[in-house]
């Protein structure tokens, strides 16, 4: 959704996030409001519009890829430069590429292992030869993964480079204060410049939607991120507020731990939980929960249910709806449990992000699993904690979600591959690995959509990733603020944002 009135220049834009975002590195970043903030200061090669198609953004047109699917050319945009006043060309896309691509503990590992050499033919052209053909490309590009970093930013700060980020994007890094904010102000050395009407935007991690909503009224704050199904109802009856929302691409739902126990990237190990041991548990586990009523009960029916990685509004779908998720069946559940041999009730921990609506949803999973044979606790866990404990395999179950790619591919590889860059359940199935790679490989649509469908089918039996549901991107925002974009992606895009003249 999209606001194109006309704006005035100058003005702070003040947006809530829901958490804090963890480092500010394309390479290491993981979360969502982390890819927010980059929205407004880090421009990858390629972006989404508003129709989901993927466009030019940093490259000067759509990649050119060989008949045998082997090499991948394009064009970098001239005369655009990085925050810290040097240039960018195809020598620094090259070195943002090897860097995703190989940094211990990238986040990126796993989208770009594809690419054998990366090279600049020219000074604003580069080529990409690869191990075997790979179809989601132009999509990883327009992600993190297709970040370009000032290569001087990056010699000079190092492993610090999050604390001084520099990019090509519409503002730049002005500071930040771990829990408090993260401010950028206009850059200067942006190719549109003009087509920029702030001065800056500042984001502020405000976990509990009801002091996110309460500021917005007041004025304190004039755009509110992912905002929670009650606090949208509420903002629909504000004559001073309005509403933007967009179907997700992404999901929600629990990992359980089953083999990771040395990190991320790192083959799968034998964990000594009833979990982790047998199946069964784990698919009782999940036959406990009633994705209808969770849905009902903690969104007030606005979000959908969901059984699978990949969002019908994927560039590929599998034909996967809302209705063909499996319903609750306790006495299934007891039996797979007496079945297991496993002594109930089952102890499990359940970690979850410390906003109020994910609080929800572990007491609701609490109720609803206790009926089956199971005694789940809680820890509530402050988010980029959670993540770095959940990398490191130091959980039982956790609330886990995604916000979502165009193409399939970037729903499934990194987090179902074994060893993939974000597997942070430690699965190792050589079969969804053997389709990952089908699906990276085949162009045909027909057969990907086939693939998916599969892969689907294998990732639900596994159980090691209990899909839950998907939200709806809602963001609201103070009426006078005007050229905000939100699109499936879930990003509040703030390159236009102004307020009314």
């Amino acid at each position: 959704m999209t606001d194109d009135r006309s704006v005035r220049d100058g003005g702070t834009l003040t947006v809530a996030l829901n958490s804090d975002p963890d480092k500010l590195d394309p390479t290491l970043a993981q979360t969502l409001v982390g890819r927010t903030v980059f929205a407004g200061m880090c421009e990858k090669l390629y972006d989404i519009d508003q129709d989901g198609t993927v466009v030019p953004q940093l490259a000067a047109s759509l990649p050119v890829t060989s008949a045998d699917g082997l090499t991948v050319t394009f064009g970098v945009r001239p005369g655009a430069k990085f925050s810290d006043g040097t240039a960018l060309d195809a020598g620094a896309v090259v070195t943002s590429l090897l860097r995703h691509r190989d940094l211990p503990g990238s986040a990126r590992g796993t989208e770009l292992a594809p690419v054998v050499t990366a090279e600049a033919t020219g000074p604003l052209t580069v080529r990409l030869t690869l191990d075997h053909p790979y179809v989601p490309l132009t999509g990883v590009l327009a992600d993190r993964a297709g970040m370009v970093m000032s290569p001087t930013a990056l010699r000079k700060y190092g492993k610090d480079f999050t604390n001084h980020p520099s990019c090509v994007g519409p503002f730049r890094f002005a500071e930040r204060v771990g829990g408090d904010r993260i401010v950028l102000r206009k850059d200067p050395n942006y190719y549109d410049a003009d087509q920029v009407h702030l001065d800056s935007v500042v984001y502020k991690p405000i976990p509990d939607g009801n002091v996110r909503l309460a500021n917005l009224r007041s004025g304190d704050l004039q755009v509110g991120d992912q905002m929670a199904p009650v606090d949208v109802r509420s903002a629909l009856t504000e004559p001073k507020l309005q509403l933007f929302n967009s179907p997700s691409l992404g999901y929600q739902g629990i990992g359980l731990n089953v083999g990771n126990v040395k990190g991320l990237g790192q083959k799968p190990g034998r964990i000594d939980t009833p979990l982790a041991r047998d199946v069964r548990v784990r698919e009782a586990f999940e036959l406990a929960i009633d994705r209808e009523l969770l849905n009902k009960v903690v969104f007030q029916g606005m979000y959908e249910p969901a059984c699978g990685p990949i969002s019908p509004q994927s560039a590929i779908a599998p034909g996967i709806e809302p209705e063909d998720c499996p319903g609750r069946d306790v006495d299934r559940a007891k039996r797979l449990l007496e079945e297991a041999g496993v002594k109930t009730p089952v102890r499990i921990e359940l970690k979850t992000s410390t906003t109020p609506e994910q609080g929800r949803v572990g007491q609701v999973l609490q109720a609803m699993v206790k009926e089956a044979g199971f005694e789940l606790s809680l820890r509530p866990t402050e988010y980029a904690t959670m993540l770095a404990e959940t990398d490191a395999g130091d959980y039982d179950v956790f609330t886990s979600g995604w916000s979502g790619r165009l193409d399939p591919d970037g729903n499934v590889s990194n987090f179902l591959k074994t060893a993939g860059a974000m597997n942070a359940y430690g699965l190792g199935d050589p079969g969804i690995d053997k389709l990952i790679a089908e699906g990276r490989s085949v162009a045909d649509p027909t057969r990907r959509t086939e693939v998916y469908a599969e892969l689907t089918r294998r990732v639900q039996d596994a159980h090691a990733l209990v899909y839950l549901y998907r939200q709806k991107n809602y963001v609201v925002a103070g009426k006078d603020v005007s050229g905000l974009h939100v699109y499936g992606d879930g990003l509040v895009r703030v390159r236009n944002a102004g307020y009314t003249r």
